[in-house]
């Protein structure tokens, strides 16, 4: 099960269960939708896996499978987390 969690690891913005802004990998390392397809280009930094909108949860699943309250947070934001890209030739 998704954990669903509460926050962009760049730029600490919230991301409730029900965010359409919410961008997760598959390892549901989680960014919003600003940092993951601006300077992120739609790759994760951690594991450089795609970037994809989070599935909702409906509202009634949320009182047995509560969204994650564990909040994952990278002080040197998104631009030194940012996956190197190909030069253009």
């Amino acid at each position: 099960m998704l954990d669903l969690r509460p926050n962009c690891e760049c730029c600490n913005k919230d991301l409730p269960p029900d965010s359409l802004d919410a961008r997760i990998c598959s390892f549901e390392c989680t960014f919003c939708e600003a940092c993951a397809e601006g300077v992120l280009a739609g790759v994760c930094p951690n594991c450089g896996g795609e970037l994809v909108r989070r599935p909702l949860r409906p509202m009634a699943r949320l009182v047995t499978a509560p969204a994650s309250t564990e909040r994952v947070f990278k002080p040197e934001g998104c631009a030194t987390m940012a996956p190197s890209l190909p030069a253009h030739e």
